[in-house]
C-alpha cells in the first residue's frame, strides 16, 4: 500500500513566479501530486503556457499576473485565488529578480532597492496575505520562501541579492515561530547553481561550468524538475511537524 502522506488531493497550492524554471517545476510535481495550483507571474505569455503544461494533469489552475512589489496586486490576486479555488494551502513565494553590479563600490541604490522591493517586499506582501487567510479560516497551511546559497555565502558584486535572500530566511523563521499555534508551518529552500533564465549567462560560459560547475559534487547544473520532491513535502502532511528549517538543494555545493 502506497504511503498517503504525499497526496495532495483536495488541496491548493499558490506558487509566485511559478510560469517558469524553479516555480514551474514545483507546480507541476504539486498538481502531479493531485492539488489545485494557483500561478502567479508578469508575464502572461508565460502564465499561458504553464496554465496550458500543467491543465492535462487534472487539476484545476488559475494563472494570474500579478506584480508581487506591488502590494495592492498581491492583495488582490491572493482575494481572488481564495474566491476561484475556496481555499489555499500551501504558498511558495518564489518570485524574484537578481541584479549585481561590476562591484560593490559600483553597486547603485536604484539597483539595491529594485532587488528589495521584489525579493524582499514582494515576499513579504505574498506571505502576509497567506497568514491572515490561513490563520482565518483556522485550518492551518504551509509557506514556503525561496531564497538562495548567496543568502548564507559571499555573493561577490551580487550583494543586493544575496541580502535580499538572506531577508527572506529571517523572515521565515519569524513567520514559523509566531504561526506555529496556528498549524501553519514556514520553510525557506535555498538553491544552489540551477539552470534557469536567471543563469543563462553563467550557464553559456565555459570558464564558469569548469570552476563553478565543476565543483559540484553531483557534477552538473541543478534542474527546475530537482525541487519536485521538496515542494510536495512541504505541502503534504508529511510535513505537519516540520517548520523553521532550511532546505539546501544544491548537489552538494555547499559542503564542499
Amino acid at each position: 500500500m502506497a504511503y498517503k502522506g504525499f497526496d495532495l488531493g483536495g488541496k491548493v497550492a499558490l506558487v509566485t513566479g511559478g510560469n517558469g524554471g524553479i516555480g514551474l517545476g514545483m507546480a507541476q510535481a504539486m498538481a502531479e501530486a493531485g492539488a489545485n495550483i494557483v500561478i502567479w507571474g508578469t508575464n502572461t505569455e508565460k502564465n499561458d503556457a504553464a496554465k496550458s503544461a500543467l491543465a492535462g494533469l487534472g487539476v484545476k489552475v488559475l494563472t494570474s499576473k500579478v506584480d508581487v512589489s506591488q502590494e495592492q496586486q498581491v492583495i488582490d490576486a491572493f482575494g481572488q485565488a481564495v474566491k476561484e479555488m475556496g481555499r489555499v494551502d500551501t504558498v511558495i513565494a518564489n518570485a524574484g529578480i537578481g541584479f549585481g553590479a561590476p562591484s560593490f563600490m559600483e553597486l547603485k541604490i536604484e539597483t539595491f532597492r529594485k532587488v528589495m522591493n521584489v525579493n524582499v517586499e514582494g515576499a513579504f506582501f505574498t506571505l502576509r496575505e497567506a497568514a491572515r487567510h490561513m490563520v482565518a479560516r483556522e485550518g492551518g497551511g504551509s509557506m514556503v520562501g525561496v531564497a538562495s546559497l548567496a543568502a548564507i555565502e559571499g555573493a561577490a558584486r551580487n550583494q543586493a541579492y544575496g541580502a535580499s535572500k538572506g531577508a527572506l530566511i529571517s523572515m521565515i523563521k519569524g513567520i514559523s515561530v509566531e504561526l506555529a499555534r496556528y498549524g501553519v508551518r514556514a520553510n525557506a529552500i535555498l538553491p544552489g547553481w540551477i539552470a534557469t533564465d536567471m543563469t543563462e549567462a553563467s550557464q553559456a560560459s565555459q570558464k564558469f561550468n569548469d570552476n563553478v560547475i565543476g565543483r559540484v559534487p553531483i557534477r552538473r547544473w541543478g534542474q527546475p524538475e530537482d525541487f519536485a520532491g521538496v515542494a510536495v513535502y512541504l505541502a503534504s502532511d508529511a510535513s505537519r511537524y516540520h517548520t523553521g528549517d532550511q532546505f539546501i538543494i544544491d548537489g552538494g555545493y555547499a559542503i564542499f
